[in-house]
């Protein structure tokens, strides 16, 4: 999922090239499905009601997989923009779902671990998935990329279908116990700390392709090996995480999101150069890859009882974070400067420590 919501990152060069567009505009392909994710992880838990999660999840990466195929033929970007719409149905259903199953299938003495794991292949897709299909779109066509994933999803489909066991759906999520949760002091900072850390993280990780080339002065051909290298911290930043959080949540997250928001005001003046560059790639995904699994745990740990309803919550917020974040880190580079990404990025994910810094946990 995650692979298929972030490949664009890699490609935006070859796919604003190839259908004429510019890479601001290219971004409109992360903007678009984060944007449909952040309506769809809210709603699609209360559309569901009480069908088998098991069956939700085998649909969900289904619709992916058309969305893929329909990605890798369109003719233009508009054809482009509307399969990507379908993806943001995907994520949405499947980032409201994801943790509350994982909070399902194991006993509770190993919820974090549990989350941990299921986050890691969040983070995983940066180590392997991004970078393979940036590098598969550099060797042949960005097409492929699309139509590799695509065949890697028919795989996912038929490995659920195998190994997931039934999984009936618990009481109905209804819009009311949404509107609940947000009058929940704890989860409203949960949810606001999101917002900010992951707009801020993508306003600038979108445009990660031409910073390490214009910011850092890397070839073109070293990108996907370095997102590769920038994938592989972020594993073990989650992880790191994963253990930080068992003692301090709230230290947990203010390291986050200071060590994130240190690196992208530095990378203008300390990355300009490929050693500075790849250094500071590393500490970026380093800090990124504690980033869903820490949200992730101060909402369940902030709405116990309500794991679904909140999780529902906090991904809308996820995904029009990255959309939103997308969207004004492409108008910065179409209309001021490049680098202003970094600058505003570090601006919004400063925002999480201040929440956090003053939040009262339940």
């Amino acid at each position: 999922m995650v692979t298929l919501e972030q490949l664009p990152v890699g490609l935006l060069s070859s796919v604003g090239s190839d259908l004429h567009v510019s890479e601001g505009v290219a971004g409109l392909m992360v903007t678009v499905p984060g944007l449909v994710a952040s309506a769809a992880a809210p709603l699609l838990p209360v559309a569901i009601r009480r069908l088998d999660r098991r069956h939700v999840l085998i649909g969900l990466i289904s619709l992916m997989v058309v969305a893929n195929i329909l990605t890798a033929l369109a003719p233009d970007f508009g054809t482009l923009l509307a399969a990507r719409f379908l993806v943001g149905i995907g994520i949405g259903g499947f980032w409201a779902m994801a943790a509350g199953i994982a909070v399902r299938l194991v006993p509770s003495h190993a919820v974090p671990k549990a989350t941990a794991l299921t986050f890691g292949g969040a983070t995983a897709a940066n180590v392997l998935g991004i970078p393979a299909g940036t590098l598969i779109g550099s060797l042949t066509d960005w097409r492929i990329a699309f139509v590799s994933v695509a065949v890697l999803g028919l795989f996912i489909v038929g490995a659920l279908a195998a190994l997931l066991p039934p999984l009936p759906a618990g009481d109905a999520v209804r819009l009311r116990a949404l509107g609940e949760q947000l009058r929940v002091p704890a989860v409203r900072t949960g949810i606001l700390a999101t917002f900010f850390l992951v707009s801020g993280n993508f306003a600038a990780f979108t445009f990660v392709n031409p910073l390490l080339r214009e910011v850092a002065g890397l070839p073109k051909n070293a990108v996907g090996g370095l997102l590769l290298l920038f994938g592989a911290a972020g594993i073990a930043g989650n992880f790191l995480a994963g253990t930080m959080l068992s003692r301090d949540i709230r230290r947990t997250i203010l390291t986050v999101s200071l060590t994130l928001a240190a690196v992208l005001a530095l990378f203008p003046l300390i990355g300009a150069n490929p050693v500075g560059g790849v250094a500071l790639l590393v500490v970026w995904g380093l800090a990124f890859g504690g980033i869903p699994v820490s949200v992730q745990t101060w909402i369940l740990r902030s709405a116990p009882d309500a794991a679904e309803a909140a999780t529902a919550l906090n991904t809308s917020l996820f995904n029009l974070a990255i959309a939103l974040g997308a969207l004004f880190g492409g108008l910065v580079v179409d209309h001021l400067a490049l680098r202003g990404v970094l600058w505003l990025g570090a601006a919004l994910i400063l925002g999480t420590s201040v929440a956090v810094s003053r939040a009262r946990q339940n």
